[in-house]
């Protein structure tokens, strides 16, 4: 479960650089957790006297519904979990849920903190399939619990309040189909079309990376083919078949471009880098380069090799790394 609860400090500006997907995750729950938790609790305290009563009880939340902000549906539940008052939503009334058993949805396995409010993690919404939330508040009355307050929440209509996080710059290892890994030893490269002219195909593709304004590039050694996006095109991908990264005059469709400055690969590390996954791809028969692909701006380099198995590497790192460390 997230460390939602509790209403953090914000971060500063070393930490912010350097912040992970879960730091931005919880710093987007804080922000929603103090956005919510007091009028949650006010107009918990406005339907302890109408409980029991579900008129009284969708009369309030219909009445209040507009102090929760971005709010999609209110309720009430009994301390199992079913359902005492009708869902309230932005036009009023949705009837079919008044004696609904919550009890098994995921915001009701999590344990309320003792200050009475919960903001659930993330889960898929039964009806609309969507990424969702649940806030609940407890309801008292004499120091007695009554039950809860819920109000569910479309994470579509939830601002955003955390920047996102940058992808960290660490060599990351994973580990690839099993099936593939159990039989690596029985296969054996077979030469692609690429394979034979290995060195004209990288040296168009550093052509176009340093020169053409191409920012990253995928290289499908065993399928002959890469496919790159461009600067000029950003959200567009093109696919360079064999034929077209065995013609130099590929080159004349794509115009001269200035290298980005704010690029993390210089442009003399690209050709250092394409020999590498050269040699990585020709030197052993058994494990072998199938896929790697070069971000000039995260400074990536990415490698699949036959057993499955995936590197996501800085490139300067792996710059440093000859063939005996591979094999």
């Amino acid at each position: 479960m997230h460390r939602t609860e509790s209403v953090g400090s914000p971060m500063n500006d070393e930490s912010v650089m350097t912040r992970s997907w879960k730091d931005c995750i919880y710093q987007q729950r804080s922000e929603l957790a103090r956005m919510l938790r007091e009028p949650l609790g006010q107009l918990a305290e406005r339907c302890a006297p109408a409980w029991g009563n579900c008129e009284a009880l969708d009369a309030v939340l219909s009445e209040h519904f507009s102090s929760i902000p971005h709010c999609s549906f209110l309720y009430c539940l009994e301390s199992g979990g079913v359902q005492i008052s009708n869902n309230i939503g932005p036009q009023g009334v949705v009837p079919e849920h008044l004696g609904r058993d919550r009890s098994q949805r995921p915001y009701m396995q999590e344990a309320v903190p003792a200050w009475g409010f919960l903001l659930s993690d993330a889960y898929i919404s039964l009806s609309q399939h969507r990424p969702s939330l649940t806030a609940l508040q407890v309801v008292t009355r004499d120091s007695q619990t009554l039950g809860y307050l819920g109000a569910d929440f479309d994470l579509r209509n939830l601002p955003v309040t955390s920047e996102l996080y940058e992808e960290p710059g660490d060599w990351r290892q994973v580990k690839g189909d099993p099936a593939i890994r159990g039989t690596v030893f029985q296969q054996s490269r077979v030469e692609s079309p690429m394979d034979g002219n290995l060195e004209q195909a990288l040296s168009i593709l550093e052509e176009l990376l340093t020169e053409r304004g191409v920012f990253q590039c995928q290289i499908h050694f065993s399928s002959s083919l890469a496919t790159i996006w461009t600067l000029d095109d950003p959200l567009r991908y093109r696919i360079l078949d064999h034929e077209t990264l065995s013609d130099p005059d590929i080159c004349l469709i794509y115009p001269p471009r200035t290298y980005p400055p704010d690029a993390a690969i210089a442009p003399a590390e690209i050709g250092r880098i394409l020999n590498t996954l050269q040699a990585l791809r020709l030197t052993d028969q058994t494990i072998y380069l199938r896929m790697a692909s070069i971000n000039i701006f995260n400074g990536m380099v990415s490698v699949t090799f036959s057993c499955d198995g995936s590197h996501y590497m800085p490139h300067d790192e792996f710059l440093t790394k000859d063939t005996s460390f591979w094999f």
